[in-house]
């Protein structure tokens, strides 16, 4: 009888003993937004991301705004306008808006995929912090707009070492690499700050296509390295080993490279690059498959290099097996390796086979793959092999930017004797105020 009366008290006290207390209740409710906000951040694509935050909707799960952060994150990578929209209102919903870090990672998202609903935006937050400054200058940088870039960095209220390296790099990856040292120059020597490697990894950029004075610089930003006892992280020695590369420093290139702890397939690839151009072709080879056996994955930017490399050492054989070799990477050929197969084929002579490939290409042939095959019909004098497209390139150039191909052909008419021809074409470049280059290379331009 006692035990009856004793399961019976169970029964009656047992889900009051279960039921979770106010605190367990706010850890469990603290856990679902964890567990959520953990799952978007860590999922395995932005696709994913999606469903994960589909879900919560359907859910009725409330939203955190590391939920939002993390979705955003995740499907900036996606460029979907549309989505960012969709997103923007459920913040906007949600009151997330007035959260500077929530408002901030959307105005990312809008600058990846559309600078003028960023601008909008921008203009539109009550509150913004160093961050978001820096997100606008970084996105006027990609769009090459450096003066809309350098007002908003004139209008920050307070700059930190990242908006000097925001606007130094704006600078040097739109080609404007004078004003850019004269930042780096004003924020060492008026502002007194302090370089970090990514203000350096922007400069060292710009170097590599300032000649002997960017050399000198670069030495100099490598000797403050040095100096300084910083490890070689794999973006700043990168840099180093491209810069040196570029410049045609290849031994300095190459001791950068052996002192990296870690390389990846960009630094591999810039010593590769660097080695083609400058007429190591067997040396950049033997680097590709050093690169091979160490187990990193080619990319395309690395098989225009080792492509280049076959065309510039004549090696054919080579070059055929490694344009297959790009597909068993599970790439795709670009235009750039199309044009450095037909240098290829063009520098030794075989202009059959070099017209070949610009016919059967899977692109339309631009002005950099037929000047590369002129400059071959030159070579070995094969002028009714170069007229037969001659009419097709001419319908193609633009005076602006071609005028080394007016050259090549207005000289082709010339060695086959077309004397009027030849006049034409010189008489059209004065017309149309076409800038007159002698000596320039069209793997130079298309190929790297």
């Amino acid at each position: 009888m006692r035990s009856l009366n004793g399961i019976k008290a169970m029964r009656l006290f047992l889900p009051h003993l279960l039921k979770p207390t106010i605190q367990q209740q706010t850890i469990l409710f603290l856990r679902t937004f964890n567990s959520w906000s953990f799952a978007i951040r860590n999922a395995s694509s932005p696709h994913k991301a999606l469903q994960l935050y589909s879900q919560i909707q359907r859910l009725s799960v409330p939203f955190d705004s590391f939920s939002i952060l993390f979705t955003l994150s995740s499907c900036t990578h996606l460029h979907n306008l549309s989505l960012i929209r969709h997103l923007h209102a459920h913040l906007l919903k949600l009151g997330f808006n007035s959260h500077v870090y929530v408002a901030t990672s959307l105005l990312h998202a809008y600058v990846v995929a559309s600078l003028g609903d960023a601008c909008n935006l921008f203009d539109e937050m009550p509150e913004r912090n160093t961050v978001t400054w820096n997100t606008m200058i970084a996105g006027y940088s990609k769009a090459g707009q450096v003066e809309m870039a350098l007002q908003v960095f004139d209008r920050m209220p307070l700059r930190d070492i990242a908006s000097w390296s925001a606007m130094i790099a704006c600078y040097m990856n739109n080609g404007r690499w004078g004003s850019g040292l004269m930042l780096f120059r004003e924020m060492i020597v008026l502002e007194e700050l302090k370089p970090d490697q990514v203000t350096l990894g922007s400069i060292l950029a710009g170097c590599a296509h300032m000649g002997s004075i960017g050399l000198l610089l670069g030495k100099s930003i490598h000797g403050f390295i040095v100096k300084n006892g910083w490890v070689l992280n794999v973006e700043l020695g990168t840099v180093l080993v491209d810069m040196y590369a570029k410049l045609a420093f290849l031994k300095n290139a190459s001791v950068v490279f052996n002192r990296m702890q870690e390389r990846n397939v960009k630094t591999w690839t810039a010593l590769i690059c660097g080695s083609a151009q400058h007429g190591y072709g067997k040396e950049a080879l033997c680097i590709f498959e050093m690169m091979k056996e160490a187990g990193v994955k080619p990319n395309e930017l690395t098989f225009t290099g080792v492509l280049s490399a076959c065309a510039q050492a004549g090696l054919v054989v080579e070059g055929r097996r490694y344009f297959k070799m790009i597909e068993e990477y599970g790439l795709k050929p670009t235009i750039q390796h199309y044009g450095c197969v037909v240098d290829m084929f063009g520098k030794a002579g075989l202009l059959e086979e070099a017209h070949e490939v610009v016919k059967t290409m899977r692109f339309e042939p631009n002005v950099v793959v037929w000047s590369s095959f002129l400059s071959s019909c030159k070579i070995h004098k094969q002028f009714e092999m170069a007229e037969r497209v001659i009419d097709r390139v001419m319908d193609m150039v633009k005076p602006e930017n071609d005028g080394g191909v007016y050259t090549l052909i207005s000289d082709l008419y010339v060695l086959c004797g077309k004397w009027d021809d030849a006049e034409r074409v010189r008489k059209l470049m004065v017309n149309q105020n076409v800038r007159k280059v002698r000596g320039s290379s069209f793997i130079g331009s298309g190929a790297a």
